[in-house]
């Protein structure tokens, strides 16, 4: 599948895959901090952003996607930043192609799969956004009044907003495949077995936000299973989306392992 992106600066190459929900767009600001050292590759995801759509949406299709990615544009090994389902991809691909990953960084999702109480927030936002009749409104603050009826937290109904664009007769429209998204939602929230082979051939970040549940401390150890030698760093009064939240402080962890693992 050939994935939308945007490209910034110049040097080693850093790819960053977004999250559920999430598209290229949520990173710019991210990549201007790091275009003065590296070639960053902000990629929509299939069924998300201006990237095609599929039926098809689970980890083994989206790490094949990468790596079409990664050999159009000539990536032979490539810096691998990924927060939440863009995580899950990023390591089931350094799983799979160990040889492409110069450094592997992984933003608040643990590797292994989710309880429902996961899929049953997620199966809630996706069927809200799809009560919606788009093409019934005008502007965009009448989806955010109509949206607040059922999702309360302004921040994330922002975020998801952010989803929409205007169609050819210039009608609201989704850039998410969201019936793709909630047909494979079990296939999103999965993830790798606890006992499989360590994966040491190269560095490895894991960043949490202090207040997201996505890494639990119980993971820890059965991370460090798979990633024996990965570090682990923890950012203050941030949650999931904890590169939106404390930008400069992700930014600054980034470039700092970067920088120590060269």
């Amino acid at each position: 599948m050939k994935l939308n992106f945007k490209k910034y600066g110049e040097g080693e190459p850093l790819v960053i895959l977004h999250g559920l929900y999430g598209s290229s767009d949520n990173w710019v600001t991210i990549a201007r901090r790091f275009d003065f050292q590296f070639s960053v590759y902000l990629i929509d995801q299939r069924n998300h952003g201006h990237s095609p759509h599929s039926s098809v949406h689970n980890y083994g299709e989206m790490l094949e996607d990468l790596l079409e990615f990664m050999n159009e544009h000539n990536l032979t090994k490539s810096t691998i930043l990924g927060h939440s389902m863009g995580g899950k991809t990023a390591m089931y691909f350094a799983q799979k192609y160990p040889e492409r990953v110069k450094t592997l960084i992984v933003a608040d999702i643990s590797p292994f799969a989710y309880k429902m109480e996961f899929a049953n927030n997620h199966e809630f936002i996706i069927s809200n956004l799809l009560s919606l009749n788009l093409k019934s409104f005008s502007t965009r603050n009448e989806i955010d009044i109509k949206l607040s009826e059922s999702i309360k937290q302004k921040s994330l109904r922002n975020f998801l907003l952010k989803n929409i664009s205007r169609a050819d007769d210039n009608s609201f429209e989704w850039l998410l495949n969201l019936k793709a998204i909630k047909n494979n939602i079990h296939n999103i929230l999965n993830g790798f077995d606890r006992e499989i082979n360590p994966i040491i051939e190269f560095p490895v970040l894991f960043i949490k936000g202090e207040n997201s549940p996505y890494i639990s401390g119980n993971d820890l150890q059965d991370i460090l299973k798979i990633f024996p030698n990965a570090d682990f760093k923890t950012i203050s009064k941030a949650g999931h989306w904890l590169h939106a939240e404390q930008p400069e402080i992700f930014s600054t962890i980034v470039l700092n392992f970067l920088n120590k693992t060269k």
